[in-house]
Protein backbone atom coordinates (compact mmCIF):
# COMPACT_ATOMS: atom_id res chain seq x y z
CA UNK A 1 0.00 0.00 0.00
CA UNK A 2 1.12 3.55 -0.70
CA UNK A 3 2.31 5.63 2.25
CA UNK A 4 1.48 9.33 2.33
CA UNK A 5 3.67 11.47 4.55
CA UNK A 6 1.60 14.50 5.48
CA UNK A 7 1.06 17.24 8.04
CA UNK A 8 -2.43 17.97 9.34
CA UNK A 9 -2.45 21.67 8.39
CA UNK A 10 -0.35 21.40 5.25
CA UNK A 11 -2.68 22.52 2.43
CA UNK A 12 -0.61 20.63 -0.14
CA UNK A 13 -1.04 17.44 1.87
CA UNK A 14 -4.77 18.11 2.09
CA UNK A 15 -4.94 18.63 -1.65
CA UNK A 16 -3.34 15.23 -2.28
CA UNK A 17 -5.50 13.48 0.32
CA UNK A 18 -8.70 14.94 -1.12
CA UNK A 19 -7.69 14.00 -4.68
CA UNK A 20 -6.70 10.46 -3.70
CA UNK A 21 -10.01 9.99 -1.87
CA UNK A 22 -11.97 11.17 -4.91
CA UNK A 23 -10.01 8.79 -7.15
CA UNK A 24 -10.35 5.91 -4.68
CA UNK A 25 -6.62 5.38 -4.11
CA UNK A 26 -6.05 3.61 -0.78
CA UNK A 27 -3.06 4.71 1.25
CA UNK A 28 -1.60 4.75 4.74
CA UNK A 29 -1.07 8.08 6.48
CA UNK A 30 2.20 8.95 8.22
CA UNK A 31 2.17 12.19 10.20
CA UNK A 32 5.23 14.38 9.72
CA UNK A 33 6.18 17.68 11.34
CA UNK A 34 8.37 19.15 8.61
CA UNK A 35 10.22 21.56 10.89
CA UNK A 36 11.62 18.59 12.85
CA UNK A 37 13.55 17.47 9.74
CA UNK A 38 13.41 13.80 10.72
CA UNK A 39 16.27 12.00 9.00
CA UNK A 40 14.10 9.20 7.63
CA UNK A 41 11.83 11.77 6.03
CA UNK A 42 14.56 13.97 4.57
CA UNK A 43 16.02 10.87 2.95
CA UNK A 44 12.76 10.57 1.03
CA UNK A 45 12.59 14.29 0.26
CA UNK A 46 15.76 16.32 0.88
CA UNK A 47 13.64 19.49 0.79
CA UNK A 48 11.95 18.26 3.98
CA UNK A 49 8.48 19.25 2.78
CA UNK A 50 5.17 17.40 2.80
CA UNK A 51 3.51 15.69 1.02
CA UNK A 52 5.57 12.68 -0.03
CA UNK A 53 4.27 9.30 -1.20
CA UNK A 54 6.23 6.06 -1.24
CA UNK A 55 5.65 2.48 -2.29
CA UNK A 56 8.59 0.12 -2.22
CA UNK A 57 11.38 1.92 -4.05
CA UNK A 58 9.07 4.48 -5.68
CA UNK A 59 8.98 7.94 -4.09
CA UNK A 60 6.73 10.74 -5.31
CA UNK A 61 7.41 14.30 -4.15
CA UNK A 62 5.38 17.52 -4.62
CA UNK A 63 1.59 17.69 -4.62
CA UNK A 64 1.26 18.49 -8.32
CA UNK A 65 3.58 15.65 -9.34
CA UNK A 66 1.78 13.22 -7.04
CA UNK A 67 -1.68 14.06 -8.31
CA UNK A 68 -0.67 14.06 -11.97
CA UNK A 69 0.96 10.65 -11.43
CA UNK A 70 -2.34 9.20 -10.25
CA UNK A 71 -4.20 10.98 -13.03
CA UNK A 72 -2.02 8.96 -15.43
CA UNK A 73 -2.25 5.58 -13.72
CA UNK A 74 -5.82 5.65 -12.35
CA UNK A 75 -8.29 6.11 -15.19
CA UNK A 76 -11.45 6.60 -13.14
CA UNK A 77 -12.62 10.06 -12.09
CA UNK A 78 -10.44 12.36 -14.15
CA UNK A 79 -9.81 15.63 -12.36
CA UNK A 80 -7.95 17.82 -14.85
CA UNK A 81 -10.56 18.25 -17.57
CA UNK A 82 -11.60 16.62 -20.83
CA UNK A 83 -10.00 19.07 -23.28
CA UNK A 84 -6.59 20.77 -23.55
CA UNK A 85 -8.26 24.11 -22.83
CA UNK A 86 -10.02 22.76 -19.74
CA UNK A 87 -6.80 21.22 -18.45
CA UNK A 88 -4.95 24.50 -18.99
CA UNK A 89 -7.58 26.41 -17.02
CA UNK A 90 -7.52 23.83 -14.23
CA UNK A 91 -3.74 24.01 -13.97
CA UNK A 92 -3.89 27.82 -13.93
CA UNK A 93 -6.26 27.82 -10.97
CA UNK A 94 -4.32 25.14 -9.10
CA UNK A 95 -1.20 27.30 -9.48
CA UNK A 96 -3.21 30.34 -8.31
CA UNK A 97 -4.03 28.69 -5.00
CA UNK A 98 -0.72 26.84 -4.60
CA UNK A 99 1.34 29.93 -5.24
CA UNK A 100 -0.59 33.19 -4.87
CA UNK A 101 -3.14 32.25 -2.21
CA UNK A 102 -0.58 30.31 -0.21
CA UNK A 103 1.97 33.14 -0.29
CA UNK A 104 -0.54 35.87 0.56
CA UNK A 105 -2.84 34.04 2.99
CA UNK A 106 -1.89 30.46 3.90
CA UNK A 107 1.80 30.83 4.70
CA UNK A 108 1.38 33.95 6.90
CA UNK A 109 -1.46 32.32 8.84
CA UNK A 110 0.50 29.12 9.36
CA UNK A 111 3.55 31.05 10.51
CA UNK A 112 1.69 33.33 12.90
CA UNK A 113 -1.16 31.19 14.21
CA UNK A 114 0.29 27.69 14.04
CA UNK A 115 4.10 27.72 14.12
CA UNK A 116 4.53 30.61 16.56
CA UNK A 117 1.90 29.24 18.93
CA UNK A 118 2.56 25.50 18.91
CA UNK A 119 6.29 25.37 18.19
CA UNK A 120 7.80 28.68 19.36
CA UNK A 121 5.20 29.28 22.10
CA UNK A 122 5.03 32.90 21.04
CA UNK A 123 2.38 35.45 20.08
CA UNK A 124 1.28 36.22 16.53
CA UNK A 125 1.94 39.52 14.79
CA UNK A 126 -1.39 41.30 14.52
CA UNK A 127 -0.30 43.31 11.50
CA UNK A 128 0.57 40.19 9.55
CA UNK A 129 -2.76 38.60 10.45
CA UNK A 130 -4.72 41.67 9.36
CA UNK A 131 -2.95 41.74 6.01
CA UNK A 132 -3.57 38.02 5.51
CA UNK A 133 -7.26 38.60 6.25
CA UNK A 134 -7.39 41.47 3.78
CA UNK A 135 -5.82 39.32 1.07
CA UNK A 136 -8.16 36.42 1.89
CA UNK A 137 -11.12 38.70 1.24
CA UNK A 138 -9.68 39.65 -2.16
CA UNK A 139 -9.23 35.98 -3.04
CA UNK A 140 -12.82 35.23 -2.00
CA UNK A 141 -13.96 38.03 -4.30
CA UNK A 142 -12.24 36.18 -7.14
CA UNK A 143 -13.83 32.87 -6.11
CA UNK A 144 -17.22 34.63 -6.15
CA UNK A 145 -16.47 36.02 -9.61
CA UNK A 146 -15.67 32.58 -10.99
CA UNK A 147 -18.67 30.89 -9.41
CA UNK A 148 -21.07 33.52 -10.73
CA UNK A 149 -20.04 32.35 -14.21
CA UNK A 150 -19.40 28.62 -13.72
CA UNK A 151 -20.89 25.69 -11.85
CA UNK A 152 -17.48 24.86 -10.37
CA UNK A 153 -14.24 26.80 -10.18
CA UNK A 154 -12.67 25.23 -13.26
CA UNK A 155 -15.81 24.96 -15.36
CA UNK A 156 -18.96 22.85 -15.51
CA UNK A 157 -17.57 19.87 -13.60
CA UNK A 158 -16.01 19.37 -10.19
CA UNK A 159 -12.27 18.92 -10.56
CA UNK A 160 -8.76 19.66 -9.44
CA UNK A 161 -9.30 23.42 -9.19
CA UNK A 162 -12.01 22.83 -6.57
CA UNK A 163 -9.81 20.36 -4.71
CA UNK A 164 -6.87 22.76 -4.56
CA UNK A 165 -9.02 25.71 -3.50
CA UNK A 166 -10.81 23.70 -0.81
CA UNK A 167 -7.52 22.41 0.59
CA UNK A 168 -6.05 25.90 0.94
CA UNK A 169 -9.24 27.57 2.14
CA UNK A 170 -9.89 24.85 4.74
CA UNK A 171 -6.49 25.40 6.34
CA UNK A 172 -6.97 29.17 6.37
CA UNK A 173 -10.46 28.66 7.82
CA UNK A 174 -9.06 26.35 10.53
CA UNK A 175 -6.70 29.18 11.49
CA UNK A 176 -9.56 31.72 11.71
CA UNK A 177 -8.28 33.55 8.66
CA UNK A 178 -11.47 33.55 6.55
CA UNK A 179 -14.44 35.88 6.89
CA UNK A 180 -17.18 34.31 4.78
CA UNK A 181 -19.66 37.16 5.24
CA UNK A 182 -20.58 38.82 1.97
CA UNK A 183 -19.32 35.92 -0.14
CA UNK A 184 -22.47 33.92 -0.84
CA UNK A 185 -21.25 32.17 -4.03
CA UNK A 186 -18.10 31.03 -2.23
CA UNK A 187 -20.09 29.92 0.83
CA UNK A 188 -22.54 27.90 -1.26
CA UNK A 189 -19.68 26.23 -3.14
CA UNK A 190 -17.68 25.49 0.02
CA UNK A 191 -20.75 24.10 1.78
CA UNK A 192 -21.11 21.63 -1.10
CA UNK A 193 -17.44 20.71 -0.74
CA UNK A 194 -17.84 20.26 3.02
CA UNK A 195 -20.69 17.81 2.49
CA UNK A 196 -18.61 15.44 0.35
CA UNK A 197 -17.70 12.17 2.12
CA UNK A 198 -14.24 12.40 0.52
CA UNK A 199 -13.62 15.73 2.27
CA UNK A 200 -15.27 15.20 5.65
CA UNK A 201 -12.36 13.23 7.18
CA UNK A 202 -10.07 16.24 6.69
CA UNK A 203 -12.47 18.48 8.58
CA UNK A 204 -12.63 16.00 11.47
CA UNK A 205 -8.90 16.24 12.23
CA UNK A 206 -7.51 18.54 14.88
CA UNK A 207 -4.04 19.82 15.73
CA UNK A 208 -3.37 19.35 19.43
CA UNK A 209 -3.42 22.63 21.30
CA UNK A 210 -4.88 24.55 18.37
CA UNK A 211 -8.64 24.08 17.92
CA UNK A 212 -10.49 25.56 14.92
CA UNK A 213 -13.38 28.05 15.16
CA UNK A 214 -16.81 26.65 15.94
CA UNK A 215 -18.13 26.99 12.38
CA UNK A 216 -15.18 25.16 10.82
CA UNK A 217 -16.81 21.78 10.07
CA UNK A 218 -20.45 22.90 10.00
CA UNK A 219 -22.25 22.90 6.65
CA UNK A 220 -24.22 26.03 7.58
CA UNK A 221 -21.11 27.94 8.73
Amino acid sequence: MWRLYHFTLCPFSRKVRFALAVKGVTHELVLERPWEKRSGFTQLNPAGQTPVMSLGGTVLVDSVAIIEHFEEVVERTGLLGATPEARAETRRLVAWFDQKFYAEVGAPLLAERMYKRTVLRGSPDGGVLREAGRMADIHLDYVDYLLERRAWLGGNQFGMADIAAAAHLSVADYLSGIDWDGHEPAKTWYSAIKSRPTFRPLLAERLEGLPPPAHYDKLDF
